[in-house]
């Protein structure tokens, strides 16, 4: 009976300990699997990396990702080079502070804006332990044409196993400030559990 209370404090005490010093299950460095281990193949993506800058990437390392966050442009009929241009021109305009680290476009074309292992400005306080992907639409409604759905599916599932992540582990802007963001995924909960469902087959093909 000691014996287990001994050992029982023991593990508590090394719990506190690894807690306090950030190691083990509680460590917050930057982490991603190599690409090369991978089971899931890159989607296409295009890198056109913003100019490091105050108002839309601020060059500052990301903790551990711990979610994908989801948004959408609010821009109908943009694509994801547009949107892209948008973010860069921040740094002249100095209208707000906005970015994302990837673009899904209207025919599933991918435009990455911020390396994953810096944050973005898309998600409020979950910046520093999040990857953002924005999503171009077609129409006010906020819904997808069936190319920007396959490439955020195929680019989520990538981004889920680059980060040893699952589809719990995916989310809206809308989960995190209670924003319409993306709309189409907030005003139909049915699409968003279909979409992560999409995620988790093709992360269980792999």
């Amino acid at each position: 009976m000691r014996a287990g209370v001994f050992a029982l404090i023991v593990l508590m005490a090394a719990l506190v300990i690894m807690k306090f010093f950030e190691i083990g299950p509680f460590n917050n460095e930057y982490v991603e699997q190599d690409e090369a281990q991978m089971n899931i193949e890159k989607p296409d993506i295009t890198v056109d990396l913003l100019t490091v800058n105050p108002y839309s990437r601020p060059g500052e390392q990301s903790e551990k990702i711990r979610d994908i966050v989801i948004h959408y442009t609010a821009n109908p009929g943009t694509g994801a080079k547009q949107n892209r241009d948008y973010f860069e021109n921040l740094r002249k305009t100095k209208q707000t502070k906005a970015s994302s680290h990837f673009i899904v476009g209207l025919e599933g074309e991918i435009v990455q804006c911020v390396p994953t292992w810096e944050i973005a400005y898309a998600s409020n306080e979950r910046n520093i332990d999040s990857v953002s992907i924005e999503t171009c639409h077609k129409t006010g409604d906020g819904s997808y044409t069936k190319e920007t759905y396959d490439s955020l599916v195929h680019l989520t599932a990538w981004l889920c196993e680059k980060f040893g992540l699952t589809e719990r582990d995916i989310i809206r802007h809308y989960d995190v400030t209670g924003k319409i963001c993306p709309k189409y995924f907030v005003d139909d909960e049915k699409a968003w559990k279909q979409f992560k469902e999409d995620v988790k087959v093709v992360l269980e093909e792999q």
